[in-house]
Parts: C-alpha cells; structure tokens; sequence
C-alpha cells in the first residue's frame, strides 16, 4: 500500500481503467453532514469492483494532486431505498445481545427462506418477539457531495486486475454488492 511520503514512479500517469489510485475522500449528504472521512490515502483499483461506477468515469484522466467534487444522486449512488428490502423476522432467531445496527451476512435459519441469501442485514429496530432488518445499503436513497483527492496512480498489476478488487471497496457491501 502507498503511504505519504513514498514515492512512485508514475506520479504523472494519468488514470486509465485497471489502473490503481490511492484517494483520499469526504463524503457529505446534501445538507453538508460529513458522513464519512478518509484521511489516509488508501488504494482503490479503478475499472474493477472498488469504487462505483460514477467515480471510477470521474476519475478518467486524472492524475496525482487532483482533487474532484463530485454530486452523486442515489441512483448512482448506493440506490433508492426499496421497503420490500424490510424484513419483519422473529426475535427468537437472533442472539440475545442484539442492537440496532449489528450486520448479518444472510438471514438466520427460521427467517424469511425467499430473503435473499447473499445480502448484508442491518438491524434497525428491536421489538419483544420481531427483529426488523435492512437489506438496503445505508446510504440508500441518498443525495451525496463527494470530494476526492488523488494522491497517487500506478498501472494495477494482473494479478490485481484478475481479483477485479483491492479488497478495500468502501463503496461496496456484502458478498456480491
């Protein structure tokens, strides 16, 4: 991983897809609400399944020391919010020390069998005998600010073109996102 003050050889690549950047962000919602803030740079393989689609054809010909401001509408986002992606389940599924927000990848065995297996449940609220989860990403149905800044540029290696990911995707949740 690049680090500040590492030095590159191709700090004046521009970026191309299946290429590695190393960004910095701030994510805002519409209202200015900093949502999410990445300080260290941190490498995103452009053209695989780091970042979204949106960024990624932002991001063409760019190069190190840009910095980009980008408004990204939920459809190019994380989606709208979709309520049949809330599920009603029974509170005896789910382990006594529940809070709201804990994650499940799948839903637990007595749940809803037609509840899509390969999605991240947030649980939103607790009630004495039901669960309510949250298949929706939480940033569903969100407007958002995004400013990117990037530190660094390289060609991705095959290997890293293979995996399609770096591993460091913020912009993806669950298995198959």
């Amino acid at each position: 991983m690049w680090r500040a003050g590492e030095s590159w050889d191709n700090c004046a690549m521009k970026i191309t897809p299946q290429c590695v950047v190393a960004l910095t962000w701030t994510l805002k919602d519409t209202l200015g609400e900093v949502l999410d803030e990445l300080d260290e740079p941190t490498e995103f393989l452009v053209g695989g399944q780091d970042l979204l689609a949106k960024i990624d054809e932002s991001l063409q010909d760019h190069q190190a020391g840009d910095v980009m401001e980008l408004h990204l509408e939920p459809e190019q986002a994380f989606g709208d919010f979709d309520d049949q992606l809330l599920y009603l389940e029974p509170r005896t599924c789910f382990p006594a020390e529940l809070e709201p927000g804990m994650a499940f990848e799948g839903l637990p065995p007595g749940c809803t069998p037609s509840a899509p297996a390969d999605r991240l449940y947030f649980v939103s609220e607790i009630y004495p005998e039901h669960v309510v989860l949250d298949a929706n990403h939480p940033l569903a149905g969100i407007a958002l600010r995004l400013t990117l800044k990037v530190h660094a540029v390289r060609e991705a290696t095959l290997e890293e073109v293979g995996r399609g990911t770096l591993g460091a995707g913020f912009f993806r949740l669950g298995p198959n996102a």
